[in-house]
């Protein structure tokens, strides 16, 4: 008997304290109430509370958790109705506040953040709705990122997951999208019609100065040329005189031989010609061709030759010359 109740006792005590130890999961937080009344927090492990004096009261989940923000209809500034739906991201820092101070922290994060996108959306005009989502999300994570401080609750995102505008706004938008760009394409056709008849008159321009000065150039190696040329026929002119000044009569009937048998060349080498009649005297020609050997075999000899007999002056007759380009 003495044995069976002290096998009874023990079972009770080892019951007792089974059920006074609590462990606590990594991330949550338990809050331990002593009649009642908050008292502390256990914390992740193994934690001792004598049972019957000491209970859990709430487990906190200390993790970052995210929270649908569910869709909704907003009247924008300049009256339109769009949809929108979000979501929250945010982490209990205070078990105690998160467990007491609110009654149900995830209705009333959700009420909050909703009341208070409705406000910040309410107060910018549609264009600014669907191209601000930053701006939006920021001003949002603000507001209620105060509003839940007061229950240990950090707020560290609020993100719009998409924001619908009404079928009618969106063709308008649609409409105005594709003018814009018509326009925008049709003023940089007409800048590149314009960059081009710029580039070609430019190119034209250069051209007629790239002309012109090729012509100046031309015109001044012509000139060039021509006043070689005058020089040297000077400077033969002067050999020449050098030459009948010098007493050798023999130089002037060599220069009258060969001007005269140039201008024969060029009757008869002339393309078109197939009879030409000039006034010319054979034995003048002859004698002109023998004045040019007594000058060449002077210049071989060194000697002097004597002066030819001055031919008797002859009535210039009309010789026919036949030929042309063989």
């Amino acid at each position: 008997m003495t044995l069976t109740i002290a096998g009874l006792v023990l079972l009770v005590v080892i019951f007792y304290f089974m059920t006074s130890i609590k462990v606590v999961r990594q991330g949550y937080h338990y809050t331990i109430e002593h009649f009642g009344r908050f008292t502390t927090v256990a914390k992740p492990g193994l934690n001792f509370y004598p049972a019957f004096f000491y209970r859990v009261g709430r487990r906190v989940n200390m993790m970052e958790q995210v929270l649908d923000i569910p869709g909704q209809e907003i009247i924008t500034k300049d009256n339109a109705m769009v949809a929108v739906d979000g979501v929250v991201f945010f982490q209990v820092l205070d078990a105690a506040k998160a467990a007491y101070e609110v009654s149900d922290l995830y209705l009333a994060i959700m009420q909050l953040s909703t009341t208070n996108l409705r406000t910040v959306m309410g107060s910018m005009d549609l264009d600014e709705t669907l191209s601000k989502r930053d701006e939006i999300n920021t001003r949002l994570l603000h507001v209620v990122d105060q509003a839940t401080e007061a229950w240990g609750v950090k707020i560290t995102r609020v993100e719009l997951k998409d924001i619908r505008p009404p079928a009618d706004i969106v063709n308008a938008m649609t409409r105005q999208m594709k003018a814009e760009r018509e326009k925008r394409a049709t003023i940089l056709e007409s800048e590149a019609a314009r960059q081009n008849e710029i580039n070609r008159a430019e190119g034209l321009k250069q051209a007629q100065i790239l002309e012109a000065e090729g012509r100046k150039e031309a015109a001044f190696r012509d000139a060039e040329g021509r006043e070689r040329s005058a020089q040297a026929e000077a400077a033969a002119t002067k050999s020449v005189s050098d030459a009948i000044e010098g007493g050798s009569v023999q130089a002037i009937n060599y220069f009258i031989a060969q001007k005269y048998v140039e201008a024969i060349g060029k009757f008869a080498t002339s393309p078109n010609a197939k009879t030409i009649l000039f006034p010319v005297e054979a034995t003048q020609l002859m004698g002109t061709l023998g004045g040019i050997g007594e000058l060449a075999r002077e210049a071989i000899t060194g000697n002097s030759p004597p002066s030819p007999p001055t031919p008797r002056p002859r009535p210039p007759a009309a010789t026919p010359f036949s030929g042309g380009p063989k």
